[in-house]
């Protein structure tokens, strides 16, 4: 297996990213979409931030305040026993989750040579609603014709749903609101219609019964989304056993749809797999990936801010090799080029 990893890598690190505000922090710049604009490459980054603190004895955490668009910080005490913050990344009640010790917007990054990015300093996407009150997380960016759709995680209270944006020169952006209700995430569009309609890949989270996998859907106008059907599963024991879901835009090949997904064992290490998806019926399932083409293995994927994780969330194709963008242990962005053709070796392609 071929996997040529950046020698520049971490190509952004937290270090890299300025603040929003003065008081917080970079945790991580990590999990981009990735487009071709003119002659750059743009990466649309995930930034999680986090309040600084001065003391030890307390926990920040960061909200939207839904009438004024103003984050403010709640002060927690480390010794409330109504809370478990056994967990850096979310403080837990009674079992469940219930605040974020951080908040992910979206911003812009530029390259001429697709390897070194300057990185702009305000976020191009900011939560602005209730339903983005806790962050906007993991873009996927779908260029279709001269436009290009953002497609992210929206984090709330209520859960996390899937809110849709567009732009045409990524300067402007104008938001779509929720394309799909809690629980969903990891969702990205197809490229261009097939057989007159829109696709899209998600991943629904059910609470009652069943697990967190894969499915597809259809649209007329990238509004209205029905025939949702199931795509395929987890595989006990195997790479992608413990989670699963989409990654990096679907790429349109001779053989078909190739999309790359993350998927993680029970240990939670998160490596990179493939599916092949009918070209004419995305909604078939044509190979799958027996063994992963890529697992973390650089010091900058086993440590970090959550280690053990190579996850991407775009890709481009060039010739033939896939140029792989991805967020290594949910703290820095690499990159890495895959031939095609190796790929391809790691489907179990039923002849």
């Amino acid at each position: 297996m071929t996997v040529l990893r950046c020698e520049q890598n971490p190509i952004v690190k937290t270090s890299d990213v300025k603040p929003s505000r003065p008081d917080f922090k970079v945790l991580g710049a990590f999990n981009a979409g990735v487009a071709t604009y003119g002659d750059e490459t743009i990466l649309l980054l995930r930034v999680a931030e986090a309040p600084i603190s001065e003391r030890d004895d307390e926990v920040l955490i960061p909200k939207l305040n839904e009438l004024t668009g103003e984050v403010t910080v709640k002060h927690l005490s480390i010794n409330d026993e109504r809370y478990n913050y056994s967990d850096s990344r979310f403080v837990a009640e009674n079992g469940q989750m219930v605040m974020l010790t951080s908040m992910s917007h979206l911003r812009v990054a530029r390259s001429k040579d697709g390897i070194h990015f300057t990185i702009e300093e305000q976020p191009a996407l900011f939560p602005q609603t209730a339903l983005e009150a806790w962050g906007i997380e993991d873009p996927r960016i779908t260029q279709i014709e001269d436009k290009y759709y953002i497609t992210y995680s929206a984090a709330s209270s209520r859960g996390v749903g899937v809110g849709l944006a567009e732009t045409s020169d990524f300067i402007n952006f104008k938001r779509h609101g929720i394309m799909l209700a809690p629980e969903n995430k990891d969702v990205m569009l197809f490229p261009e219609k097939i057989n007159g309609k829109y696709y899209t890949l998600t991943r629904p989270v059910p609470h009652s019964f069943g697990a967190p996998e894969m499915w597809i859907a259809e649209s007329p106008d990238l509004v209205h989304w029905g025939n949702h059907r199931f795509l395929m599963g987890l595989r006990k024991g195997s790479w992608d056993g413990g989670r699963m879901g989409g990654g990096a835009v679907p790429i349109r090949t001779e053989k078909g749809w190739l999309a790359l997904y993350h998927g993680a064992d029970n240990k939670h290490r998160y490596c990179m797999g493939a599916v092949l998806l009918d070209l004419d019926d995305p909604g078939k399932v044509l190979a799958r990936s027996t063994r992963p083409f890529m697992e973390p293995e650089a010091e900058y994927e086993v440590n970090g801010f959550f280690g053990g994780v190579v996850f991407s969330c775009g890709a481009l194709l060039i010739g033939d090799t896939v140029r792989m963008y991805y967020g290594a242990a949910d703290e820095v962005m690499a990159v890495a080029d895959i031939p095609l053709g190796d790929i391809f070796d790691t489907l179990n392609l039923r002849n």
